[in-house]
């Protein structure tokens, strides 16, 4: 990120709320606090997302042969319906759905939006557009004015929108991914983190005693630099994108304590039956 050199002078009362911001990690001094307030006041806002809705949900067959798996019910509600609620809650508005799938069944129940407070975009995903990155690609004309958030809709999870924002701008990178921990974390795509970068991520890899039980969890915020970052041979995110911007520093990890379950997993899909909390 280019930047210019700036030198000021500032109240010590000011001086001392900024020194407030600095916790070493994800503002690292006076200089980064600086940027970090005025990037908020005058940087870009998280106001839309991109919902990946079009997997066929093999492992949760046979709820899958009549539904979507992002339509399976939580606590009486789908998946779905709680995803866009929490996007809500953070004033993120703007949602484009990738669908293929029973994606009429997606559209029938969720329709435009309008009884969620929402606004809702559709994209179909045809048939030579499997995987999780030519979704993406297909949403750049949708997506490429300001930052977003990338949700993989068999995911419930607990996040707090607003911190996760606050933690991406302040390490400038093309994505940021949440992370959480699990027990089996080779089920998973596995990641090591030093600091705030990620510099490793392995996905689903065989599973050994050395292994961190780091996960991506399924949501990003991503810079609309991540789309010239896929390759037009992209099958794949977690394959053929997240590895190489891991590389080259250029993916940042937020990892958050709230609850999280991956509902395309029928063990997890029990425990969030369980245990979810609307």
């Amino acid at each position: 990120m280019d930047r210019g050199r700036l030198t000021i002078t500032l109240k010590k009362e000011i001086l001392g709320k900024l020194d407030e911001y600095i916790d070493g990690t994800r503002i690292r001094n006076r200089s980064h606090a600086i940027e970090y307030v005025l990037t908020r006041y005058f940087g870009p806002r998280l106001r839309k997302a991109l919902i990946l809705a079009g997997g066929e949900g093999v492992k949760m067959r046979p709820f899958t042969y009549e539904m979507p798996k992002c339509l399976i019910p939580v606590n009486g509600r789908p998946v779905l319906d709680h995803i866009i609620e929490n996007l809500r809650r953070f004033d993120i508005r703007s949602i484009t759905l990738s669908i293929g799938y029973h994606g009429e069944k997606i559209r029938e129940h969720v329709g435009d939006g309008n009884r969620y407070g929402v606004k809702i975009t559709y994209l179909e995903q045809g048939s030579s557009e499997i995987g999780t990155a030519s979704p993406v690609r297909q949403a750049k004309k949708l997506l490429s004015d300001g930052p977003f958030v990338l949700y993989y809709a068999d995911v419930l999870a607990r996040i707090d929108f607003d911190d996760m924002f606050d933690f991406h701008l302040a390490n400038s990178g093309v994505a940021t991914l949440a992370l959480t921990s699990v027990a089996k974390s080779s089920d998973w795509g596995v990641v090591r983190v030093q600091g705030s970068k990620i510099y490793s991520f392995l996905e689903k890899p065989d599973h050994r005693k050395d292994l961190s039980k780091v996960i991506n969890a399924g949501i990003a915020i991503c810079e609309p630099k991540i789309f010239d970052a896929i390759p037009s041979h992209a099958k794949r995110l977690e394959k053929d994108v997240f590895p190489r911007l891991a590389k080259e520093r250029k993916l940042a990890g937020y990892l958050f304590a709230g609850q999280w379950f991956d509902v395309g997993d029928p063990e997890s899909y029990k425990q969030a039956v369980g245990y979810w909390k609307s």
